[in-house]
């Protein structure tokens, strides 16, 4: 999967590792991506979104749902025990 931000399209940037005796080898640097639950056109979904974005206020987030009221069940309350007196 390509290390692209979605918003902004922040890739992986190049650059070397250097050792302790200076040996010099290629390597890179991603950026930092998080999938998150966006607003994209109206429409919710998942996309992958570097850091500086989320920071920045770029991303839009849904807003929560209120839950249904139905699938709340209720429990009847507890009947105190009758003693038995003779």
């Amino acid at each position: 999967m390509a290390q692209r931000c979605d918003i902004c399209g922040k890739g992986p940037q190049f650059g070397s590792r250097v050792s302790h005796a200076h040996n010099v080898t290629n390597r890179r640097f991603n950026p930092n991506l998080r999938k998150v639950r966006a607003v994209t056109n109206g429409a919710h979904g998942r996309v992958r979104v570097c850091t500086r974005c989320l920071r920045s206020g770029k991303v839009v987030k849904p807003t929560p749902q209120p839950k249904a009221s139905a699938s709340k069940v209720v429990k009847p309350a507890a009947q105190p025990k009758a003693s038995a007196s003779a």
